[in-house]
């Protein structure tokens, strides 16, 4: 198992930033595809970016060049940097583990799920 405790959330201002951390327990992390999804109020959770098990990584179109994901499997720890943050990143944040992942962007096959974390970005 890969149970997932995200932290890092918060309040700031468009264009700060933040750091969403994803923490794993049990050994199955380094051997896992990791990836971050977010739900915004009264819309379906979406794809924000992952990284397979050799560091490969992928983002949706709107956060390339602002946002990058990155783990540590020494620490069982992935990462979100969040730069140039906009009001419309506002979201829950939920990080999640497969072992079977095909296609970064198929939540479904993603195995483990974090309870998310709350981030909010004012204008």
């Amino acid at each position: 198992q890969v149970p997932l405790v995200e932290s890092g959330g918060g309040l700031v201002q468009a264009g700060g930033s933040l750091r969403l951390s994803c923490a794993a327990s049990g050994r199955a992390f380094s051997s896992s595809t990791m990836g971050w999804f977010r739900q915004a109020p009264g819309k379906e959770r979406e794809f924000v970016a992952g990284i397979g098990k050799s560091g490969n990584t992928f983002y949706t179109d709107s956060v390339k060049g602002r946002f990058t994901i990155s783990r540590d499997n020494t620490k069982n720890t992935m990462y979100l940097q969040m730069n140039s943050l906009r009001p419309e990143d506002t979201a829950v944040y939920s990080c999640a583990a497969g072992n079977s992942v095909l296609r970064f962007t198929n939540e479904r096959a993603y195995n483990y799920w974090g309870q998310g974390t709350q981030v909010t970005v004012s204008s």
